[in-house]
């Protein structure tokens, strides 16, 4: 048995961001995993079903919250390290091996300090792209993907509104925002505050309120 480990909603602006290990024999990973980020949201779901339901994959999941996103005395390398180390300690077994989907520039860092974190005898490796390259690494890659797309679900449902996707570059994130800015006053619980997308929101909102005076 080895494991892979993998991330998703890393780069949100709101959201929390959740990481996945999965450890198993690579010969009982379905065919067709494959970056998540390749799959459709319906083979990516019926891949994590299938993963979850083989008692001989064992799957490990953890959630790093916006607040803790946005606490100044950390970064996101650090939070990337915290979230696989976290999910990998729910499957670790000393003496077993596996891969990351390096976090970080530096791969050997990366797997370094995230065995650090987990405090197990595993002998650990990073590689960037790892989740194209290995299937346990792309098993973890999908169970990632689909539990933050159920969580942008949750708080679209909550909120009662279309967040899109949760990234920057989506202009329906950026119209939800927005709005809910003009409305309340402030941004939501959901959004990552710290980060710039957020702020720049935030003064263009009070610039066009001192505009109106």
């Amino acid at each position: 048995m080895r494991f892979g480990v993998d991330e998703a909603g890393k780069g949100p602006v709101l959201g929390s961001m959740f990481a996945a290990a999965v450890l198993a024999d690579p010969d009982t990973i379905p065919d067709g995993v494959a970056d998540s980020k390749r799959l459709s949201p319906a083979r990516r779901e019926a891949l994590a079903a299938t993963l979850r339901e083989d008692p001989d994959v064992h799957v490990g999941v953890a959630e790093i919250t916006t607040s803790v996103i946005d606490d100044p005395q950390t970064d996101m390398n650090t939070l990337t390290v915290r979230a696989q180390a976290e999910a990998l300690s729910q499957v670790a077994r000393d003496g077993v091996h596996g891969l990351l989907d390096a976090g970080d520039t530096d791969e050997v860092r990366f797997a370094h300090r995230v065995r650090e974190r987990v405090g197990a005898d595993l002998d650990i490796t990073a590689e960037h792209g790892a989740d194209d390259s290995d299937d346990l690494v792309a098993a973890a890659s999908i169970i990632a993907k689909v539990e933050r797309d159920a969580h942008v679900e949750s708080l679209a449902a909550g909120y009662e509104a279309d967040l899109g996707s949760g990234y920057p570059s989506d202009e329906t994130t950026i119209s939800f925002l927005t709005d809910y800015l003009a409305t309340a006053g402030q941004l939501p619980d959901c959004a990552r505050t710290s980060w710039s997308t957020c702020q720049r929101l935030v003064s263009d909102a009070e610039q066009a309120d001192l505009d109106q005076f």
